[in-house]
């Protein structure tokens, strides 16, 4: 599950059934929406789906209907099964039988969801299930006074998200929605087509969407979330964005939700006692809620929404998720003196233009004394040097103005903000025993990538430890020296070994042939890119990495003796907007000592399917330098191998 708000965590599954469960096939999957003035809507949704193998017949044996009991309600119209050998219908549910009503399973967000469940039982390869439901209300409640808890939280208006995609094969896949005329329906397809009509009388039209024939895509490793590739319908009655910031500014400043106290007053002057400039003020507030409020969802009033709770609560409760710690910044920025607004933005998944709710997280912007707002993000950033995750790069994001604001999307970050150095000073004994030191520093969330080895351990140098044994547990490690994990804002992380490993090179008077540590990939945790299995040329499907990064190595070997050339691995430099690859190798004068480096960039954190050849390319020149060795001989030239 994802950090944040997660507003959309408790989506409504009609079939109960995860996607991406496969052994069924759909025939047909009608939904019918009739929404009414105030923008309550009653959904009628009737399935039905065929059992390919005993997967299917596994995965229907209970089916199951997730909702908020404080904001939505849901109930089974019947469930049949059409049995494959002509054996009589059984109907399982018509009204009469058994509904059973849990409390859902939860993972740091518990707000009270449920499950009704309907029992099917047996059913073998072949069998036709048939199921028909009734929904009204929405996926999360609302802590302000509403005197009908169904209504949607923008009340008078409409949205839904509907998927023309799934990861069982669909035959028909209808969605109809009626509304009154007063109100005005955008909509529009997305990474595909949707074949639609329209029908109006005196009162109301309605608007039919249908596709035929739909086909699980395959999926491919790193690809972006179903409905950033695959065809989707966003509907909308709200008229743009700009009234959905205002909307949104507008519910909490009426619920009071940063209201200041004497409490908050002075732990914000107790924060900015060593504040010196606009800067600090905004690191210092930021970061104290990042690491003072710890992440967990409970009940704390009517419901959970885009109200966000007060300010008096969160200082005094120190628990919450994401809305929770963006409400408390907001509140100790203004406290401080600064203009402060709550925004949302949609973890994992594009948001499109048509303004339906496409927000699982909630964050918050400030006005800096340059008129310009920057994005602050306590909810991603504990134990993180930067103020806003740089893993949350191009991808949109909704400021709550008094005046209104347009949807935006966050800027790429630059490569080198996100640096890992792995630098050697190193020595090959005769004996082929290398020994000497190895430096880390990180920054960015390769910093925070890299500090994670601090977090639950009981010995952080026994951590430590085991990643240089991981890629030499031959080694015989003599010191370890590292930054105190508990000054992160001091201070870019900085791990060193010294170290000595007997039997790491052979050596000749003739050669000597050897891996740089330096290339070894220690810290990988901090590359995500090499998890990246590049076997296969080509992508169909855009795809992402965890951020953008800058990977340097580099290493001054002293040799057993004096060389005259070197032999490089197969290698390929590369230089293009996706990212950079180079490497080079040179000899002290004497001949004695090598110096090596190595510097890979990877520019984004979204990719196009085309550049997966340059990306590709990339990962594996590192790979290849972290396994294939260098050869320094006495010849009489330099060998360079590339592609």
């Amino acid at each position: 599950m994802k950090k944040g708000m997660l507003l959309l965590a408790l989506t409504l599954l009609i079939c109960g059934v995860m996607q991406g469960q496969v052994g069924t096939r759909t025939l047909y999957d009608s939904t019918q929406v009739k929404m009414e003035e105030s923008g309550l809507s009653h959904v009628y949704a009737h399935k039905l789906v065929r059992m390919e193998n005993n997967r299917g017949c596994t995965a229907f044996n209970v089916i199951k209907l997730d909702y908020d009991p404080q904001s939505a309600y849901v109930e089974f119209k019947n469930v049949i099964v059409h049995h494959k050998n002509g054996k009589k219908d059984t109907v399982i549910y018509n009204g009469k039988g058994k509904v059973y009503d849990y409390t859902a399973p939860a993972r740091l967000i518990y707000w009270g969801a449920k499950q009704k469940m309907v029992e099917v039982g047996h059913l073998n390869a072949g069998d036709e299930v048939e199921y028909s439901t009734y929904r009204k209300g929405f996926t999360y409640a609302l802590l302000c006074d509403n005197n009908d808890k169904y209504i949607p939280p923008m009340r008078g208006h409409f949205y839904d998200i509907v998927p023309f995609w799934s990861d069982a094969p669909i035959d028909l896949k209808c969605y109809t929605i009626t509304l009154p005329n007063t109100k005005t329906l955008q909509y529009k397809a997305y990474n595909g087509k949707v074949q639609t009509t329209s029908q109006k009388t005196a009162k109301h039209t309605t608007y039919t969407f249908y596709k035929e024939n739909i086909k699980p895509l395959k999926a491919e490793q790193g690809m972006l979330a179903h409905n950033d590739i695959e065809c989707k319908l966003l509907l909308s009655t709200s008229p743009n964005w700009e009234a959905k910031s205002v909307w949104f500014y507008k519910v909490n400043e009426n619920y009071g939700s940063f209201h200041s106290t004497p409490e908050l007053q002075r732990q914000v002057d107790i924060i900015l006692a060593k504040a010196h400039n606009e800067d600090d003020s905004i690191s210092l507030l930021t970061h104290w809620v990042a690491d003072n409020m710890r992440y967990a969802g409970i009940s704390m009033g009517k419901g959970e929404g885009y109200t966000l709770h007060n300010a008096k609560m969160n200082l005094t409760d120190r628990c919450g998720v994401c809305k929770d710690k963006a409400g408390l910044l907001v509140a100790m920025l203004r406290a401080a003196g600064f203009r402060s607004y709550a925004a949302m933005t949609m973890a994992g998944e594009r948001i499109d233009r048509i303004p339906a709710d496409q927000f699982n997280h909630s964050v918050c912007v400030v006005e800096r004394s340059n008129g310009k707002y920057q994005l602050l993000d306590p909810t991603w950033v504990p134990n993180v040097r930067e103020l806003w995750s740089s893993a949350e790069q191009q991808q949109g994001y909704l400021m709550g103005l008094p005046g209104g604001a347009d949807l935006m999307e966050t800027p790429i970050s630059p490569a080198e903000n996100h640096y890992i150095d792995i630098t050697a000073e190193t020595q090959i004994a005769r004996n082929g025993t290398l020994s000497g030191r190895l430096t880390i520093r990180a920054e960015g969330q390769s910093d925070a990538a890299v500090r994670r080895i601090f977090r639950r351990q009981n010995d952080w140098r026994a951590a430590l430890e085991t990643e240089l044994l991981k890629i030499c547990p031959q080694a015989n490690i003599t010191e370890i020296r590292y930054t105190k994990p508990e000054n992160y804002l001091l201070q870019p992380v900085e791990i060193t070994y010294q170290f000595e490993i007997p039997n790491y090179a052979i050596v000749s008077k003739n050669s000597t042939l050897f891996i740089p540590i330096s290339f070894r990939n220690i810290f990988s945790r901090a590359m995500t890119h090499l998890n990246f299995d590049t076997s296969n040329q080509t992508k169909s499907q855009p795809f992402a990495d965890a951020c953008s990064r800058m990977v340097r190595m580099s290493e001054h070997i002293k040799l057993p003796y004096r060389y005259r050339s070197i032999d490089y691995p197969q290698y390929q430099k590369i230089d293009s907007p996706t990212g950079n690859c180079e490497m080079s190798c040179e000899f002290d004068s004497e001949g004695d000592a090598l110096t090596v480096k190595q510097t890979i960039t990877l520019n984004k954190r979204k990719y196009e399917a085309s550049e997966w050849p340059t990306f590709r390319k990339i990962v594996e020149n590192q790979k290849q330098m972290s396994v294939k060795p260098l050869v320094v001989k006495d010849g009489s030239s330099v060998t360079y191998d590339w592609f």
